[in-house]
């Protein structure tokens, strides 16, 4: 809570705006969104899941998806001063919408629905592994390449 804020709860009075809202920051976020989901949706028409079978799109959706958040959250907090929107719209909105830990969960039902627990099982565990493996790995390379550049 700002001073401003909390100042206001203390006293009554209305509080103060700045004019730098959050209507803008939604705004992109939603937007940023749609986008990233639409590029989920047309990876999974491009790349279609067998009923039953592993569900590599959303696999290497979300895995991908962990890989370049773990550049691009580096590149803005570490090498360059970007604009206020740029983190919501990119980071929570494309990446966030293209990115799929809710289908990933309901991947691993179907599949034990299937009667393919075992897979289910390597799904999770491989999902989890990747993924954290993934914004790691391209965090620690893109620290490593902007070190090499700086040189």
């Amino acid at each position: 809570m700002t001073a401003p804020e909390a100042d206001s709860l203390r006293t009554g009075a209305p509080r103060r705006t700045t004019g730098t809202g959050r209507l803008p920051v939604v705004a992109v976020v939603a937007v940023g969104g749609g986008i990233g989901a639409a590029a989920r949706y047309a990876a999974s028409l491009w790349w279609p899941t067998q009923t039953g079978g592993f569900p590599w799109t959303t696999f290497w959706v979300n895995v991908v998806g962990c890989a370049v958040i773990g550049v691009f959250l580096v590149l803005v907090t570490e090498a360059m001063t970007v604009h206020r929107l740029v983190r919501p719209f990119f980071g929570t909105g494309i990446l966030g919408g293209f990115t799929t830990f809710s289908t990933y969960t309901v991947d691993i039902q179907r599949l034990v629905d299937a009667g393919r627990p075992g897979t289910a099982l390597a799904y999770l565990a491989a999902t989890l592994f990747a993924a954290l493996a993934a914004v790691w790995l391209a965090a620690t390379a893109t620290r490593r390449a902007l070190q090499r550049r700086r040189r």
